[in-house]
C-alpha cells in the first residue's frame, strides 16, 4: 500500500480520484491547491503525487518544480492529471519532471497503470 497525495482544486475530481486510488488499496492524502500540495508533500512524504495543473495561485507545474527542488521530496514521482491536453502542455509537464501525464476525464486503467509504473520506480 502506497501513500498517494492528490492535489486538485475540484472537489468532484478529488472525490473521483480518491475513489480510484483507495479502490486500488492505497492511502490517500489530499490538498485543494498547489501551495497546500507543496506543504503536504513536505509534511507527509507521500510515495506518489497526482497533480492537477490548472489551479488558482500556484499551478501544478510550479508546485511540481518546488517539490522536485526540495531535498526531502525530490525523489517523489509526480503524475499530472489535468484537462490540459495539448501536446505542448504534455511536453512541458514531462520537462517539469513528471513520471506521467494523464488527461481528464481520467481513464481508470491508464491512471492505475501509470501509478504502478511510477511506484515501481
Amino acid at each position: 500500500m502506497a501513500k498517494v497525495l492528490i492535489v486538485d482544486d475540484s472537489e468532484s475530481q478529488l472525490f473521483a480520484l480518491t475513489k480510484i486510488v483507495e479502490g486500488a488499496g492505497h492511502q490517500v492524502v489530499t490538498a485543494p491547491n498547489g501551495e497546500e500540495g507543496v506543504k503536504k508533500a513536505i509534511a507527509e512524504l507521500p510515495d506518489l503525487i497526482l497533480m492537477d495543473v490548472v489551479m488558482p495561485g500556484l499551478n501544478g507545474f510550479q508546485a511540481t518544480r518546488k517539490i522536485s527542488k526540495e531535498k526531502t521530496t525530490a525523489s517523489i514521482p509526480v503524475i499530472f492529471v489535468t484537462t490540459k491536453d495539448q501536446e505542448t502542455d504534455r511536453i512541458w509537464g514531462m520537462r517539469q519532471g513528471a513520471s506521467a501525464y494523464i488527461t481528464k476525464p481520467v481513464d481508470k486503467s491508464a491512471l492505475l497503470a501509470a501509478m504502478n509504473k511510477a511506484l515501481e520506480g
